[in-house]
């Protein structure tokens, strides 16, 4: 799942938490204007419960764990309820993302203009077709992946947007703008169409919901597939439809990076 989760998180669903900043000063620069702080929002228990009844009135609030009564690292009841909201959302991203992926390289799918695609062969199982695309590809989509996370928990880069951390009242879900690069970027990686700035704060809100419960529908579809693929019949209503896949899930690399570095 890990490996699914590097090759997937750049294509993660831009429909949560939609953000449109503030209008900056006439004549100000827009790429370097900055936004006034938003108020933080430390989310409680109770906050969850109702959140968990728009989402899904049947089921309401689960949380089997009692993580949120937890205090993570020290911190308070508050800041790992952040943590965790932004953890959801950030994983049901991927799952999105995965969910799609597999069915795209499970059905042999591939950009002409993707040389590296072109030089996997067909017909393999998705999990197989990142098994065999080469290890620097695989080393550069995982540190592009730690890139963006690490521009996402940058506090200089969400204050220059009046932003606060997810675990100090900020938007869980929100991720910045990359304006403050010296090179210019034409897309923003949350929303770069724009299309939350002409949304109404409703459609926003029902946005939100409907990305959470999507990602949970995502989650249990993409192990789904790899339960059918590595224990064939494990998921009845998929027995047959899913190739099986013999390598190793969890494994980002076909050898072990530790006791083989000179393989990479």
């Amino acid at each position: 799942l890990f490996r699914l989760h590097c090759k997937m998180l750049a294509s993660a669903s831009t429909l949560s938490l939609s953000y449109a900043a503030p209008a900056a000063p006439a004549g100000a620069s827009l790429r370097h204007a900055r936004p006034a702080a938003a108020p933080p929002l430390m989310e409680t228990k109770a906050d969850l419960e109702a959140l968990a009844k728009d989402l899904n009135p049947a089921v309401g609030f689960w949380d089997p764990l009692a993580l949120s009564d937890y205090s993570f690292w020290g911190t308070s009841q508050e800041a790992t309820i952040g943590f965790l909201r932004e953890a959801e959302i950030k994983h049901g991203r991927i799952a999105m993302a995965g969910f799609v992926g597999y069915i795209v390289h499970s059905n042999d799918i591939r950009w002409t203009f993707d040389k590296v695609a072109a030089s996997v062969p067909t017909g393999l199982p998705a999990p197989a077709v990142w098994d065999a695309i080469p290890d620097i590809a695989k080393w550069q989509i995982i540190l592009f992946v730690g890139v963006m996370e690490s521009w996402r928990e940058n506090k200089v880069v969400l204050e220059a947007e009046g932003q606060k951390h997810y675990m100090s009242g900020g938007k869980p879900g929100y991720f910045p703008s990359f304006d403050l690069l010296p090179h210019p970027v034409p897309f923003p990686l949350f929303d770069p169409f724009g299309i939350s700035k002409r949304a109404t704060e409703e459609k926003k809100a029902k946005g939100r919901l409907a990305e959470i419960n999507n990602g949970r529908l995502a989650m249990i579809g993409l192990f789904g597939f790899l339960s059918e693929a590595t224990v064939p019949g494990s998921v009845p209503f998929l027995k047959g439809v899913v190739p099986a896949y013999t390598g190793e899930v969890m494994a980002p690399f076909t050898q072990n990076i530790f006791t083989a570095p000179t393989a990479l």
